[in-house]
């Protein structure tokens, strides 16, 4: 199968649509205003912009904020994904168990640290890892499990941890949609193992790119180490005040460092984070409220025991109930100047892996089958009333307009 086929656009009906929009509706554009402008414009006035005080402060209000042992700021979630399965020990030779629903960082770093991933197919409400799956997919190879938490909804993590603790496995969560997420009443980020979150201009709190490293402080302490060449004093601990210019090589680390212009505009966002993340649960509220009771539109799954983040809103038609098919009523929303997208085309469909390991595309039929129907809607905190009527109004005219 060729995954560049399903993203062709179709032709369009000939009938115009209900309602157009003047301006085009951006998929998700970030949240940034004046707070993260006077918080940078104070950084750039301080002398000091690569390393330093604010990114410790940065680090400090995160690792509060999510009730975390420790916190490391870096350049990008796949960094700390990267710097987390090192921690944990992670070989060439190794497997690790990670999803196919997920964006292609998760499963590079497998590949980076010369691990082989294996992959488990996902549960059909959440499209999160499906544990059963996680099981069947262990050998004697398996060193660790990559847990994504797709869309902002938490893993089920009892039962993840549990195939983890009976085979004696590392678990690393890749947390880059899950900020402010909690699952049974405990924060994502709060645990001991490394967990990986990301500030990429789109994500639920930005800092242009950025992410930022959780867990253990003995983990985080290794880790902070080979984010900054394997160096045993960062520039603030060498040029900053009372600081000594000497510092050792201890192992051959990387570049993963956050700046203190990026923790600028961390530490504005999270101050906003819960008003945000308020916006965003009431979207999809609105979202969840116009469509659930259509034939031809699958709402996302919630379950009780989480607090979803709400960093996607992903929408799945239910292609029997209609004449059209996703590319197709995708092609539509443009029409109306509603920008979507699809996350994700399975990491199994893409030629690297495909080529490699010889995957097929049926291998993983819950991740196949949900990716033919899914698109993600438009929900983010500088959406207003008006423009998720418009999102509404255009989702159900191509729902009613395409009705078998």
């Amino acid at each position: 199968m060729n995954p560049a086929a399903a993203v062709q656009p179709t032709p369009l009906s000939s009938e115009a649509p209900a309602k157009t929009r003047r301006e085009f509706l951006l998929f998700s554009p970030p949240a940034v205003g004046q707070a993260e402008i006077d918080e940078v414009v104070d950084t750039l006035r301080s002398g000091w912009i690569t390393t330093g005080p604010k990114t410790q402060q940065f680090e400090a209000a995160f690792k509060s904020r999510v009730e975390a042992p420790a916190a490391l700021a870096i350049n990008s979630c796949t960094a700390g994904l990267h710097l987390g399965l090192l921690t944990a020990g992670v070989q060439p030779g190794d497997e690790v168990i990670t999803t196919p629903m997920t964006f292609c960082a998760s499963t590079n770093v497998i590949e980076h640290v010369g691990a082989t991933p294996r992959f488990a197919d996902v549960e059909a409400d959440t499209l999160n890892l499906d544990p059963a799956a996680v099981e069947a997919a262990v050998t004697p190879r398996t060193r660790a499990i990559l847990a994504v938490h797709y869309a902002g909804h938490p893993a089920e993590l009892d039962s993840i941890r549990d195939v983890a603790a009976r085979h004696g496995l590392a678990l690393i969560e890749d947390a880059a949609h899950a900020i402010p997420a909690s699952y049974k009443g405990q924060l994502i980020g709060s645990a001991e193992n490394p967990t990986s979150f990301s500030f990429y201009a789109t994500k639920n709190l930005t800092t242009g790119e950025g992410g930022m490293l959780t867990g253990s402080a003995e983990l985080v302490a290794r880790a902070r180490t080979l984010a900054l060449h394997g160096m045993s004093r960062d520039a603030w601990k060498r040029y900053g005040p009372g600081g000594s210019w000497f510092y050792e090589v201890e192992q051959p680390g990387f570049k993963y460092n956050m700046t203190d212009i990026q923790a600028a505009m961390g530490l504005a966002q999270l101050r906003q984070l819960g008003a945000f993340q308020r916006r965003r649960r009431e979207i999809a509220g609105f979202y969840s409220q116009a469509f659930g009771s259509m034939d031809a539109l699958e709402i996302p799954a919630e379950r009780p025991e989480v607090e979803h983040a709400w960093h996607l809103y992903v929408l799945r038609l239910r292609l029997g109930a209609l004449r059209i098919g996703r590319n197709r009523f995708i092609e539509e929303l443009r029409a109306r100047n509603i920008g979507t997208s699809v996350h994700f085309i399975p990491i199994h469909l893409h030629p690297y892996y495909r080529e490699k390991y010889g995957y097929q595309p049926d291998q993983f039929p819950v991740a196949l089958g949900n990716y033919q129907r899914m698109l993600s809607l438009p929900i983010h905190p500088r959406l207003s009333d008006a423009d998720v009527n418009d999102v509404i109004e255009a989702v159900l005219d191509i729902a009613r307009r395409f009705a078998r």
